[in-house]
Order: C-alpha cells, then structure tokens, then sequence
C-alpha cells in the first residue's frame, strides 16, 4: 500500500474527462447501478476489520467499534436503501399540466448528470467519502474521488477498493495535498460535493464558480445543546457524552457547546465527570475507546482554546490525563466562557466542551439565533411545547430532540447544512435527486389549442379570453 502516492495535477483534467467519455458511450441502467453498489458493499463488508486498523494507523488510535459503526455501518446501511429504493427513484414521475395545456401529458425523469467530484475529510474518512459516492452511483453517474492527505493510508484502501469494485473508467481517485485538492475542485465536474470547514468550503465554492459547477457543501460551525429544566441530567449527560467523546469529538455534527439552567451547571458538569469515568476509566492511555486527535496541528489547536480559556480566568474542568506525543487529548469542560474566548469563536472540533448558563429558554433561544445558523442542533425537554419553541424559533441544518448525532444515520432524512453550515443536501432520496437532473418533459398531442395561438390573434380571441381569466 503506497500512502505517500500523490496524482500530478496534469492528471486531473484527463481523467475527468476519459471518465465523462465512458459514461457517455454508456450510461448506467439500473441493473448496472444496482450490480455495482452490491459489489461496493460485498467488498467494504469483507474488508471492515482492515478498513478498521487503517483509520487507527492513520489516527495514531482510533476506537476500531467506533470505525466499524461510523465508517462501516453507515456506509452498509446507506448502500442497502440505495439499492431498496433505486427501481422506483428511477422512474418518471407524471405530473399534471393544468387544464389551459389539455390535451398534452408532462413528467419528470432523474437521469444522470455525468462524472460526480468528491472531495472527502479526514474525520470519518470511509464513510464521508463513499456515501456520497454510492448516491452517485445510484443515480448513474460516474464518480473522481478526492480523499483527504490527512489520512494517506486510508486514502490508499480507499483506492485499492474502489479499483477491485469498478472499472478505471467509471470511478477514479486523486491522492494528493493541498494543490491537487485546489486543481481538483476547479475541474468542470457535473457535481462536486465537499465535506469539510467552512474556510475550506469558501475555497472550494470560489474553485467551481468559473464552470458553474452545481455544489453540495457540507461544512461544519458551532452546534449547540439546549438542556432545558424538565430533562433529566443524568440521560442528557450519558447522551452529550456519546456525541461530544464518540471520536474523540471531531465530528462535524458534534454537540459544539451546551446552554443549561444556571441551577444546573454544576450538576451537569458532574454528570459529564460520571460519564467519562463510567466510559473509560481512571486512565485514558490503556483504554481502546478513546480515540487521539488526527494529527499534531489540531492538538495544537485544542490546546490553545484550552490556554486561552485559563488566560482569561475561566474554569477548565480535565477529566483525564493528556499526553500530546500520543496525541491523547483528554474530555475537557470550560465553564462559562464568553463570545471573546477563542472556543466560542470557532467550531470546537475536539473533545473540549463549552459549558455556558442561562437564565430562562428565551435567552437559550437568542443565544443560539444571535450566531451562524448550525449544522445541527440539539434540544432536551419532554415538554413538547419547549421542543416546538425552540423549533419554530431556530434554524439549523439537522435536528436530534433529546439525543445526539444519530439524525445524520437515518437514511430517509436529507443531511446539509444551511448558509454558513453548507448547502445543499444528500442521502438517500434527496441525495439521488440531487445528483440527478430532474429533467421535466411535455408531451404535447396531435391537436392542441395552442396550435391557435399565433397571430393575427384577433382570430384566437375566444380562446384568449377563456384562458385568460
């Protein structure tokens, strides 16, 4: 396995377009589409402890349950309702004309657009690169995939994959760094999704906006939790816990920061101590769950918000030993920091986890709207009308009510981001459309009034006058 392979930019453009050359001569059908994603599966299926040790070696640790749920499951599930649903995504939809356009007949028919860019992370790197591949299979494109540089060797099983599961003409992938990851998202593609910062994204929507390439841009921002007074401490904690600490908290769709009563701030960083001490223990080093942060910049960047916090006289709650030449980053609670701490300027993307009071919902409410509308947000009440409130009141890309992360797994349920957040959207159906053109056809009849309609008009006034009205 070569994990320091890089693609020459020179590449690029070639391989896009013998990928665009190969659909066009043939366009998947469904048997084509559905024979490819089962092989995709067979293959991803007998390979999930490999795939498993890879991610670790790239992590330095990576809980490999974590892997097989995260990256393997997902992607399994997400292929199982592609394939379910493909027979009827596929067909035409009929749709009325109206009574003025009698006698004619309209539809809309998904057909495939052409070659899909992917540009994927390092966080979950299997399944944010082949979801997205696997819907665009689905809807019978051909796909470039560009893995992340952060994670090389997961990048090289990904190639190594995806060349034993489809021909070279039909699915390609770009290793690389930085300068291939720009070259590839300026690339005339018919889609392009990307996953990733928001920084990162504003780059990637510049790259593609000379060929008007359609995007999908999964971003990232400050996800916060909103614990109101009705809900038990206990199950919030146990359910903060698992989407703040699942990977170590690089997830983009991580519980970012928590609002709470102030009563309850300190019943709930006590919780959260329970929680981690009931997860992995007194020692963080030995234990298999407990994943390390991908690389030494990140660390750095952790670190920071956590020096700065303690320069600013905030209270910073270590709930572990850390150990920065292992990259073993520890839980870590920061109670009450203000908008000027650089934790609460941006996404947090670790295990450091703001802990802010407030004084009633309405000012959990106006906190939350006063910033970029996030890509997921997380209520806690058993009162319906709290959760409505807050609802109605917000708006962010995805919603879990009293829980956290599992809305990205639902496979009927679209995942984006909105304005800062991302745009667009995909999984299944609405990924399938997205990745299609809904291409609407009239289908006009021998006879039709429209035939009447030209000039001199003053001969069609009776037909006007009727469909004017």
């Amino acid at each position: 396995m070569d994990i320091l392979a890089t693609t020459p930019v020179s590449e690029l453009r070639p391989t896009l377009d013998r990928l665009r050359a190969a659909w066009q001569m043939h366009k998947p059908d469904r048997a084509q589409r559905s024979a490819d994603l089962l092989r995709l599966r067979e293959a991803l299926k007998r390979r999930l402890d490999e795939m498993a040790q890879t991610i670790a070696a790239d992590f330095g640790h990576r809980s490999l349950h974590e892997s097989r749920i995260a990256d393997g499951m997902t992607v399994l599930n997400e292929i199982d309702h592609l394939r379910r649903h493909l027979r009827r995504w596929m067909k035409p939809r009929r749709v009325g004309v109206g009574w003025r356009f009698l006698p004619a007949r309209a539809e809309i028919r998904p057909e495939p657009v052409g070659v899909v860019g992917v540009i994927s992370p390092w966080n979950y790197p299997v399944n944010l690169a082949l979801i997205p591949l696997a819907t665009a299979i689905a809807a019978g494109n051909h796909v470039y995939l560009k893995p992340s540089e952060h994670t090389p060797r997961t990048a090289a099983f990904l190639r190594e994959l995806l060349a034993e599961v489809f021909p070279a003409d039909r699915v390609a992938v770009a290793e690389g760094g930085a300068d291939v990851a720009g070259a590839f998202a300026a690339l005339p593609f018919d889609h392009l999704v990307f996953t990733g910062s928001t920084a990162v994204g504003r780059k990637v929507m510049a790259a593609a906006a000379p060929n008007l390439t359609p995007l999908t841009l999964e971003l990232g921002g400050k996800s916060p939790a909103i614990v109101c007074d009705d809900y038990p401490l206990e199950q919030a904690a146990a359910r903060l816990a698992t989407g703040k600490w699942f990977n170590c908290g690089q997830t983009c769709i991580a519980p970012d920061y928590v609002l709470v009563g102030a009563s309850r701030r300190d019943a709930l960083v006590q919780a959260l101590r329970a929680q981690v001490r009931a997860r992995y223990g007194e020692g963080l080093a030995g234990n298999g769950d407990y994943s390390r942060i991908i690389n030494a910049g990140q660390y750095a960047r952790l670190q920071g918000y956590v020096d700065d916090a303690r320069a600013r006289g905030l209270e910073v709650i270590v709930l572990g030993e850390a150990d920065p030449a292992q990259r073993l980053f520890p839980p870590t609670l920061v109670l009450e920091p203000g908008d000027d701490a650089t934790v609460m300027q941006e996404e947090v993307f670790g295990p450091v986890f703001p802990i802010r009071s407030v004084r009633s919902l309405d000012e959990a409410i106006g906190y939350v709207n006063a910033h970029d509308r996030p890509l997921a947000l997380y209520p806690f009440s058993h009162d319906r009308a709290s959760v409505e409130r807050i609802l109605r009141s917000t708006l962010a890309g995805g919603i879990s009510v009293n829980d956290t992360l599992f809305h990205f797994a639902i496979s009927n349920l679209p995942f984006g981001g909105i304005g800062p957040s991302g745009m667009g959207a995909y999984h299944g159906r609405v990924g399938f459309d997205a990745m299609s053109k809904q291409l609407p056809i009239l289908w006009q009849a021998r006879r039709t009034g429209g035939d009447l309609l030209k000039p001199p008009y003053r001969q069609a006034q009776w037909l006007i006058d009727l469909i004017v009205r």
